[in-house]
């Protein structure tokens, strides 16, 4: 039986008295050899503590139309817009599944709509409302049908960035990839064609111009994501 949090702890300090929040500002002082042996020691136990932590077919509440700030979502200035042509993007989906696919804008427009009004929460400590339309990453891999060896869900974008997560998460109902943004197309800045959205994790989990998603049994060296080989929290959740 998974383990129950204490009634007077919420989830984000939860993973801080476990030092999953804080294992960046405990290490700060070690050397470099130090904090790397106990990053690799302790990510397993990251990993499977935050797994634990997602309930995959809770949803959470979402915002009134009325809370949309259409100005309040930053565009990070350290990020470089890729130029992606439409008429020649592919999304590829691979890795543990039956059926890997690679799908055009077109065959991906087929794929039954939903829309979400969410919080964006950054790391970096601000938080915008925003309404993102797209289709469930779930109805994507049904298409796919990840095999049963699959516990992760990786993700590369066309400016290189990459993450990972754990599969609940990947699966939970309101986990979209994202092609509007508050009742209009997507803009370029903001990720355009696809990106991760989803009220389950922080900013720098969600992906903007995704363009491959690989379904594995277990992360590779260096794989964790872009900011997490920097010292991020891998789970990330919210």
């Amino acid at each position: 039986m998974p383990p129950q949090l204490p009634s007077h702890l919420n989830r984000r300090q939860a993973l801080q008295l476990l030092g999953m929040s804080g294992m960046g500002y405990l290490l700060s002082s070690c050397s470099n050899e130090f904090t790397a042996q106990v990053g690799e020691l302790s990510d397993p136990l990251n990993r499977s503590f935050g797994e634990l932590l997602v309930k995959p077919q809770q949803l959470i509440p979402e915002f009134p139309k009325s809370a949309i700030d259409p100005k309040a979502l930053i565009v990070n200035t350290y990020d470089t817009t890729p130029e992606i042509d439409p008429d020649r993007y592919r999304l590829t989906i691979d890795g543990e599944v039956k059926f890997p696919i690679e799908l055009d804008l077109t065959a991906l427009k087929q794929i039954p709509p939903t829309s979400i009004i969410m919080q964006h929460v950054c790391v970096e400590g601000w938080a915008a409302i925003v309404q993102w339309g797209g289709f469930r990453l779930r109805d994507l891999a049904t298409m796919v049908q990840p095999k049963d060896s699959a516990r992760y869900v990786l993700f590369q974008s066309a400016d290189k960035y990459t993450e990972s997560w754990d599969l609940a998460s990947a699966l939970h109902p309101q986990t979209l990839l994202a092609d509007r943004m508050n009742g209009q197309p997507l803009p370029a800045e903001n990720g355009a064609p696809l990106r991760l959205a989803t009220p389950i994790k922080l900013g720098y989990k969600l992906s903007k111009w995704v363009t491959k998603i690989t379904f594995a049994n277990q992360i590779p060296k260096g794989g964790k994501g872009s900011w997490e080989e920097q010292g991020y929290e891998w789970f990330g959740g919210i």
